[in-house]
């Protein structure tokens, strides 16, 4: 059996994986990456970019069909058409650029990379089985980092096959289904729905429990629900799939009356949720201490296991790609010596819905349940001027912050590209900005960030616009 040695070994090529790799390279740390499919992981290659793209591919589409029907801009357009063999096409040409530039990176830096499939052996050793080859290679390291992400949900009774997909398949779609049956009004769910439904796809989304994304508060999701409502995606909400039907061309659902009823659809999204890759790589021979499903992790990543540390959707939630890589880049560090904790004062997270939501720090409830006395203050889009020139004054801006000091504890905001304004919340947050420090700041106008310090404004009683 062949055989080398490195100082870092990470299984996993994924944001968490290569981010590691990249920082280590750059500290001078002999580094090797495993990955069995391409680099980038979920996020680059079926998951996060991908679904952006299309994403915006389908609101390109809905933007001409909208202006056949004679828009208020005065823009007319006629023959909409959509070759989604080319849109694909697309958003694969952008995966590749991507993940291309990884495998450069990672090149540049003087890190290994290996394709082909990691068997555990123990904490110091893995085997390697590389794309067509039969003899494994046994690579020896001092510290072994652990990211092979997660993988979809399967619903027991609805496997995955046929006209049974997950966000993967709905990625890449051959050809667009006349109707899609979507099961799990959460994030995943609710972004490839909206796309499909903009694609002109008759969409139904059926939630076991009572509102779309449940992960947020009531008054977030509103303006989603109105949106959905408008676009004639039909919601089921407080309903239970019970299978396909015997022909496989519906859904057997259960209401909370116990009533049953079939849904046609020629495909089906399974959307329920991700859970960590941990199977088929031999974690077990590591007798590791764990959290529920994922791994058990300290403030530094660490397993319990000497010199074995675990990031990203393999230590569980929050499952987001921005989480995985700051984990990689602070081990990579505190291999190399430095002093590092995972303390982040908050982590956005984001739902590219349409309107898209953004959550960083804690939402009223949260804050409430914390026992924290705040002051809470929103600015409602419908008063800024950026949102009317793009014909999107649904939504608002809202600033949590403890009534004592002022210092603000969240940010919220559900509107047209409030994406782009997660990155102002995260920093208030993490430098300890008060509502003074906002609401001084000048915010350029026209721009929807306007609207943050407004709602910091009225935080503070006065607010000058609305």
């Amino acid at each position: 059996m062949r055989s080398q040695s490195t100082t870092l070994l990470i299984i996993g090529g994924g944001p968490g994986g290569y981010v590691a790799a990249i920082r280590a390279g750059q500290l001078g740390i002999p580094t090797i990456v495993v990955e069995g499919e391409r680099l980038g992981g979920t996020c680059l290659n079926v998951g996060c970019i991908p679904s952006k793209a299309l994403i915006h591919a389908a609101e390109e589409f809905d933007k001409v069909r909208h202006y056949a029907d004679g828009a208020t801009l005065g823009i007319t357009a006629t023959g909409a058409h959509i070759d989604i063999a080319r849109t694909v096409a697309w958003k694969d040409g952008i995966v590749k650029r991507l993940t291309g530039g990884v495998g450069a990176l990672l090149k540049k830096h003087g890190v290994q990379v290996i394709k082909g499939w990691a068997r555990v052996i123990d904490g110091k050793t893995v085997e390697v089985l590389e794309a067509g080859d039969d003899e494994p290679i046994r690579i020896s390291c001092e510290h072994l980092l652990l990211a092979t992400g997660s993988q979809a949900v399967e619903l027991p009774f609805m496997p995955f096959g046929g006209n049974v997909v997950s966000a993967t398949e709905a990625l890449s779609p051959a050809t667009l289904p006349r109707r899609m049956v979507v099961v799990g009004a959460g994030y995943i769910g609710l972004e490839l729905g909206t796309a499909y439904r903009k694609l002109g796809v008759d969409v139904t989304v059926v939630e076991a429990l009572d509102r779309v994304l449940p992960a947020y508060d009531a008054e977030l999701v509103r303006p989603v629900a109105t949106a959905l409502a408008h676009l004639g995606i039909e919601v089921r909400l407080a309903t239970s799939v019970l299978g396909l039907s015997h022909d496989g061309q519906a859904v057997r659902v259960r209401n909370s009356a116990g009533e049953e009823s079939a849904i046609e659809a020629d495909r089906v999204l399974v959307a329920v949720g991700r859970k960590p890759a941990t199977a088929g790589w031999g974690l077990e021979s590591l007798l590791l201490d764990m959290n529920g499903r994922a791994i058990k992790i300290d403030d530094q990543c660490r397993t319990s296991m000497r010199n074995v540390w675990a990031i990203g959707d393999l230590a569980g939630e929050p499952m987001l790609a921005h989480r995985a890589m700051a984990q990689g880049e602070m081990v990579a560090d505190i291999i190399a010596g430095k002093k590092r904790h995972f303390a982040p004062a908050a982590m956005p997270a984001v739902c590219f819905t349409d309107p898209e939501v953004v959550v960083v720090g804690l939402c009223p409830p949260d804050a409430l349940a914390a026992g924290l006395d705040c002051i809470v203050a929103s600015f409602p889009f419908a008063a800024n001027g950026r949102a009317m020139t793009i014909e999107s004054t649904d939504g608002f801006v809202r600033v949590v912050a403890r009534r004592d000091n002022h210092l603000i504890v969240g940010w919220q905001a559900v509107g047209r590209g409030v994406s782009e304004l997660s990155a102002a919340f995260s920093q208030s947050i993490e430098l300890g900005a008060l509502l003074e420090d906002v609401a001084g700041t000048i915010h350029a106008h026209p721009t929807l960030g306007e609207a943050v310090q407004e709602a910091a404004l009225r935080a503070l009683g006065h607010a000058l616009h609305i």
